[in-house]
């Protein structure tokens, strides 16, 4: 059944314009630096908030590696072959089909992709109609161009999202109490890096002491 859905996509993107492959195979790419943005972006707009929302956006990216390395670990076990030469009567791939030992299972863009949206999500919940819809397309283009089956991307997003949301909920605590020191420090860098949190409200008998100090003033 993934063969005939493979031979169906990469016929199917035979058909399209020489734009639309090229803009397949871009994405694969761009997307990643897209998704690096978004943590850099991420982790700024936590220096704002509480430590817990740090913790979660530092860890992120750290989450999003560890899905590769466990997508890399199942790849080397597993062995399966790319399609683009081990399915009989399909259209060529776009691309360069990967050299022999480049495995197929699981698709470690796809992978990557999956455990970055889910990541992300974790630290700024508003970006999900971004970042999954993001990740998707980037599996789905690596079966377009030719270097994956359907159940390798679907595979990989799975896993990647699976080990991402694992990774941060196990860490979350310890990254938590050290962003907590580390604003607790005092030091210029310190603070730069973790931010000062958010603004604790003055409590209501100095704000009123204040007003009066003001008025008599």
């Amino acid at each position: 059944m993934s063969e005939d859905l493979y031979r169906d996509i990469t016929d199917f993107a035979h058909d399209t314009p020489g734009w639309v492959h090229l803009l397949a195979e871009v994405w694969t790419e761009a997307g990643l630096l897209l998704f690096g943005v978004l943590f850099l972006v991420g982790w700024w707009r936590a220096r704002a908030f509480d430590s817990r929302l740090l913790a979660i956006a530092v860890l992120a990216p750290l989450g999003t590696a560890f899905g590769y390395v466990v997508s890399e670990l199942l790849k080397s076990v597993i062995t399966e072959e790319r399609p683009c030469r081990a399915v009989a009567g399909a259209a060529p791939s776009l691309v360069t089909c990967p050299p022999y030992g480049d495995w197929s299972f699981p698709s470690n863009h796809s992978a990557i992709a999956g455990a970055a949206a889910v990541a992300l999500v974790l630290a700024w919940r508003a970006l999900v109609w971004l970042t999954i819809p993001m990740a998707v397309l980037m599996a789905f283009s690596r079966v377009f161009v030719g270097v994956h089956y359907p159940h390798d991307v679907a595979t990989g997003l799975l896993l990647g999202a699976l080990m991402a949301v694992l990774f941060v909920k196990l860490l979350t605590g310890p990254t938590r109490a050290l962003a907590d020191s580390v604003r607790g420090s005092g030091s210029a860098a310190a603070n730069w890096l973790a931010g000062a949190g958010p603004a604790v409200p003055e409590p209501p008998v100095r704000r009123r002491r204040r007003q009066a100090m003001h008025r008599r003033s």
